[in-house]
């Protein structure tokens, strides 16, 4: 097991052997306090768009939710004639860089995210480290009313007009410590500067959303794509995002009572021996693994082992749209 994976699962049972990593913690905040206060007091430069910026982001390391959240606002605004466009660091891509992301774009190229994004959406969107040169490379191909940053939340370099958060109450803060002793990016007080967005099947806020489950499909080109899922099933679980256990209770929710767990690295690159196993029981997965898996069945016709994949969609509280409209409506967006 690799560190990451070994540090996650101790940040996920708060493991009392984390404390030896406080002094790294201490270092971590230390700098973190001083990067913001250079960009707070002009001594380092804040890049304003010509449009505005809503940032969609989480205070933790690893998966919240933030993707789907993404996804369905991206859908709304579009429904509603508002030019959205997207911006990401395209985290596990290798570029170059900045880059326009195509439906045609592969993860290697231009990371997970990223992929699933603009294969739900079809939104303009551009990828690398830099956001000013993606805003700009952005707005060259194409005008727009608002750019959606996904992540950045701790970006300070780019100034953005709308923050909002999503917080996992399922998995809550943890230990509430800084990294590395915690998976906070930030300290938890963070979470009363912005638009907070709770994460949760039983919410207690009015500004929440949770992921409905949609049935399975299979990813196979080759395989009959009639066929029906089967709950009743023995599955392998390939999974490779930030807090693998809400897959493992989405598999719950759907039925699925037989799976084996296999863990890897959120944006891991997978190999074609990582889906092989000793008899051929389907693999079950996410949207995000579905991306990277999907290549390597083409560069392997010969695979031949079912791989069903379990689509999720955010839904919204009314509150959510409520807020977004009234956002919106002060930068003179207007929702129709």
């Amino acid at each position: 097991m690799s560190f990451a994976q070994n540090i996650q699962n101790a940040w996920n049972k708060q493991a009392k052997w984390l404390i030896v990593l406080r002094p790294l913690s201490w270092i971590y905040y230390s700098g973190f306090q001083l990067n913001k206060k250079l960009f707070d007091c002009g001594l380092r430069e804040v890049y304003t768009a010509p449009v505005p910026v809503m940032i969609i982001g989480n205070i933790t390391v690893g998966g919240s939710g933030k993707t789907p959240l993404l996804i369905h606002l991206v859908k709304y605004l579009q429904a509603r004639q508002i030019r959205v466009g997207v911006i990401s660091r395209g985290y596990g891509g290798r570029g170059p860089f900045p880059a326009l992301v195509s439906l045609n774009d592969v993860p290697e190229k231009v990371g997970d995210e990223p992929c699933l994004i603009v294969q739900s959406t079809d939104v303009p969107m551009v990828v690398g480290s830099n956001r000013q040169e993606s805003i700009e490379l952005l707005l060259k191909h194409t005008e727009l009313d608002l750019i959606i940053s996904d992540d950045g939340l701790q970006h300070w370099a780019l100034a953005r007009q709308i923050e909002w958060i999503v917080y996992d109450r399922n998995r809550g803060l943890g230990n509430q410590k800084l990294l590395p002793e915690g998976y906070l990016r930030e300290p938890v007080e963070r979470l009363n500067q912005a638009t907070v967005i709770e994460h949760a099947e039983q919410p207690e806020t009015d500004l929440n959303m949770h992921l409905m489950v949609a049935r399975p499909y299979l990813l196979n080109p080759a395989f009959d794509q009639s066929e029906i899922f089967d709950e009743d099933q023995d599955y392998y679980a390939v999974v490779g995002i930030g807090f693998p256990q809400r897959f493992y209770s989405t598999l719950a929710d759907l039925g699925v009572k037989r799976f084996q767990c296999h863990e890897f690295p959120d944006h891991y690159d997978y190999e074609i021996d990582d889906l092989q196993f000793e008899d051929l029981n389907p693999i079950i997965t996410t949207e995000k693994d579905a991306v990277k898996l999907l290549p390597l069945l083409k560069k392997n016709p010969d695979f031949n082992r079912e791989i069903w994949v379990v689509p999720v969609e955010a839904v919204l509280s009314e509150a959510c749209y409520t807020v977004l409209e009234q956002q919106l409506t002060e930068l003179g967006i207007q929702i129709s």
